[in-house]
């Protein structure tokens, strides 16, 4: 052989002969999600290893997010099995205090309310693909709503089980809009409250007893084995988590939880994530009415959560600040950060952020119970 053909063989294996133009294009978009974590911070926790992972999953001829390679392997795992929202749902749970919704109970009516979003997007995913050619089914409508509860975990869960071949976008979709919470809440918080609501000061919430915390969980799992079963993977999870936390009794099991165990999984987990963003499946006409239709969702889920907290408002005897609707969806705890932030740009001694715990920890729970009545229906 001569030189030129090994020259010329050598050229057909590299990188620059191999790329195709989509693969180009998603690796600048992981690039722009390693920005977003890096310069601007936005769930760098996530958007960093799902950047990264779209990266290495777009690298031609080695096929690293294949059935043979690391990223494939991971996948196969944790996202196609669903053990890895599982088990950072354990980690959520060990690292969460139930406390405030337990002291204001009625505060999970606005994380019921904030799902409302997930159910309004499912109608309209069909509705694109009845009016406007777009290829979704039902089990793919419900896979987008999901997104509007804010939970990343259960976004990936949910779209497993029902729209694997949507996990990459879903997913993408559900972290990005987290983490752009500071960004779409506040305008839609200001647009559906007066400066008069915004300025209301709530009394201070009880303290809520030790064994009343160790019931709650038990008490949870209670209720979702008997009428949504469907939804006892993420509930007890979620459920088994806290009870670690609220028992005092397994401080090193606590401990795991909340820092080892978590962190592992969500580097793989984002991992994972990322080599769903292969240019074949991520570059599609259904990729941008995902991302539509999760906008939507998540619009739709802070606004019903305001309005019914204005309706509670006006109903209770004790004052309720609207702006704390707005955290009934499960972004935990940015969302109750940007509620508490608002109140006190329109009053300095309006202190939300332990009020808007009660319905932000109502969220999670209520996203998760959706995923479980879609999964029971589709």
């Amino acid at each position: 052989m001569s030189f030129a053909d090994s020259f010329r063989n050598l050229w057909f294996t590299t990188g620059m002969n191999s790329f195709s133009w989509g693969q180009v294009v998603m690796i600048l978009i992981s690039l722009i999600l390693i920005y977003l974590a890096i310069h601007k911070q936005f769930e760098p926790l996530l958007l960093l290893p799902i950047g990264f992972g779209g990266i290495l999953a777009n690298i031609p001829l080695v096929a690293i997010a294949g059935p043979g390679g690391f990223l494939g392997q991971i996948s196969s795992f944790g996202l196609a099995t669903g053990i890895f929202p599982l088990m950072i749902f354990m980690g959520v749970g060990a690292m969460t205090d139930f406390g405030p919704m337990i002291a204001h109970p009625k505060t999970a009516l606005l994380g019921a309310a904030a799902q409302f979003g997930i159910f309004t997007t499912l109608l309209g995913a069909l509705a694109l693909s009845q009016y406007l050619g777009f290829d979704f089914s039902l089990k793919d409508a419900a896979s987008i709503g999901i997104i509007g509860g804010a939970d990343g975990p259960t976004a990936i869960f949910l779209a497993s089980k029902l729209s694997p071949h949507l996990l990459g976008a879903i997913a993408v979709a559900a972290y990005s809009y987290m983490a752009l919470v500071p960004i779409i809440q506040p305008p839609i918080m200001r647009l559906l409250t007066s400066k008069s609501e915004r300025c209301i000061e709530m009394k201070q919430l009880r303290n809520v007893s030790k064994t009343e915390k160790i019931l709650f969980p038990l008490t949870v799992l209670g209720i979702c084995i008997l009428l949504l079963p469907d939804a006892t993977p993420l509930i007890g999870a979620l459920m088994f988590g806290n009870l670690v936390r609220e028992s005092g009794v397994v401080e090193r099991l606590s401990t795991t939880l909340q820092h080892a165990m978590v962190n592992i999984v969500t580097i793989l987990l984002g991992l994972a994530v990322g080599s769903k963003l292969e240019a074949a499946r991520f570059l599609r006409l259904e990729t941008i009415g995902i991302l539509l239709l999760g906008l939507l969702a998540f619009a739709i889920g802070t606004a019903a959560g305001l309005l019914l907290a204005k309706l509670m408002n006006k109903l209770s005897r004790q004052p309720i600040n609207p702006l704390i609707g707005a955290a009934g969806v499960s972004a935990v705890p940015m969302a109750a950060r940007v509620v508490n932030k608002v109140g006190l740009e329109n009053n300095h001694h309006n202190f939300l952020l332990m009020h808007a715990m009660g319905p932000n920890v109502a969220g999670v729970i209520g996203s998760a119970v959706a995923a479980g009545v879609l999964l029971s229906l589709f």
